[in-house]
């Protein structure tokens, strides 16, 4: 029996972990910093927004235990604010969803996974685990994968300069998780909206499930040195509520009113920080002759500006998962690790393309008139939106701008 050791009990280590049980002929231990009672009780680890797609992976290893009771996100609206306080409803994209979206609090997700994980006979380590530790790990599994990229773990796989242009956090982040927010009139309450600034950042709030129940969790994404970049002093759910319902009040009054009755759902439902964007590279040799495999998170760090995170998790675990399984009985090598990750990365290199130039603001010319156009033209909002779930097809009409230009021919005419 092939052993294989994950490190890192997030979305994609365990959803590895639970798909390599499911198996069958893998011995799997999964080692995690926290048990799943900490976990439950601790601060939220994200927004964790999932499209189609990757709910679609979910669900055909029968890790969906939250569809009934988690709220959909049937659609997204996407609009600027300039200046402060006034929307641009002719700038404005609005439109539905393929496949209804969903956010599964990570702290109700993993906690649970982890003891399915246990109950089916799994093995968990429950440590923190040092660059120092990868070696021995390595060495006594036949394949070592890093799940968790936080901490030193984040310096063991190489920054890969050619795919990771930013020296620094590119926005300021903030979110909070709320019971009792009013839902906006002029839209369905499943919708997720989205708010732009300029030269302060954006703002985000969507529908999620948390372990008290359905909520709405709010995000702030701050432009460095700007208005919303406003959290370093901040501690605590009641603070940081109090703090997003000040720039509201300035910044966009019409939600300030939603959320002016709002109660944050736990004490530990508010998070606060950066990140810096990076791609590594996927394979670290931890002792001569023995390398540990990276994945997710790990070695592809995007900002949530675009939500992906949990989805390029689940992708990836997907990814890895079925590589594994071709490879039999030979050796997980340094070749076989190289080409297992480079399988993930020719989906997730999109998706962080796609969320690098939308941290790049402003956008590209080509790519304004095209959102411009998108408010005006449903077909082309409907394609802009549902392209958040699968940002490969971006590459086929809005990346690039021969390709936006004839996409707009199509619709509105040659681009002047």
């Amino acid at each position: 029996m092939r052993r294989i050791a994950i490190v890192g009990a997030g979305q994609a280590g365990l959803q590895l972990a639970l798909g390599l049980q499911a198996a069958g002929g893998y011995e799997v231990t999964v080692v995690s910093a926290r048990t799943p009672d900490a976990v439950r009780g601790g601060r939220v680890m994200s927004t964790q927004l999932m499209y189609g797609p990757a709910l679609a992976l979910e669900r055909s290893a029968a890790l969906n235990m939250w569809d009934e009771s988690t709220p959909r996100i049937n659609g997204l609206r996407i609009g600027p604010v300039d200046p402060p306080g006034v929307p641009v409803p002719e700038r404005t994209i609005t439109a539905a969803l393929d496949e209804p979206a969903r956010s599964v609090d990570q702290r109700v997700k993993t906690a649970h996974w982890l003891e399915l994980f246990e109950h089916r006979g799994g093995r968990v380590e429950y440590r923190e685990v040092a660059p120092d530790d990868l070696a021995p790990l390595a060495a006594g599994h036949d394949l070592t994968v890093v799940a968790t990229g936080y901490g030193p773990l984040g310096q063991v796989f190489g920054r890969d300069d050619r795919h990771s242009p930013y020296a620094g956090p590119k926005r300021t982040l903030a979110c909070v998780y709320l019971h009792g927010a009013a839902p906006d009139p002029g839209l369905p309450p499943s919708y997720l909206r989205m708010w732009g600034f300029p030269e302060a950042g954006e703002f985000f709030v969507l529908p999620a499930l948390t372990g008290s129940g359905p909520c709405v969790i709010l995000l702030w994404e701050g432009h460095p040195g700007g208005p919303f970049d406003c959290w370093g002093d901040v501690s605590g759910p009641d603070a940081t509520l109090l703090r997003s319902l000040e720039l509201l009040r300035s910044y966009a009054p019409w939600e300030y009113e939603l959320f002016a009755r709002a109660e944050p759902t736990d004490p530990g439902a508010w998070l606060t920080g950066s990140l810096t964007p990076v791609v590594r590279h996927p394979v670290a040799e931890v002792a001569p002759g023995a390398y540990v495999l990276g994945m997710a998170d790990a070695v592809v760090l995007n900002d949530p500006i675009t939500g992906q995170g949990a989805n390029n998790a689940a992708r990836c675990a997907e990814r890895y998962l079925g590589s594994v399984l071709e490879r039999g009985d030979r050796p997980f090598d340094r070749a076989w690790m190289h080409e297992t990750f480079a399988g993930w990365w020719d989906h997730a290199r999109h998706t962080t393309a796609f969320t690098n130039m939308v941290l790049d603001a402003p956008l590209p010319d080509h790519v304004q008139h095209v959102l411009a156009a998108a408010a005006r033209h449903p077909e082309l909002a409907h394609r802009y939106v549902n392209g958040f779930a699968d940002p490969a097809d971006y590459q086929e009409w809005l990346m690039d701008a021969d390709r936006a230009e004839a996409c707009l021919a199509t619709v509105v005419g040659p681009m002047v």
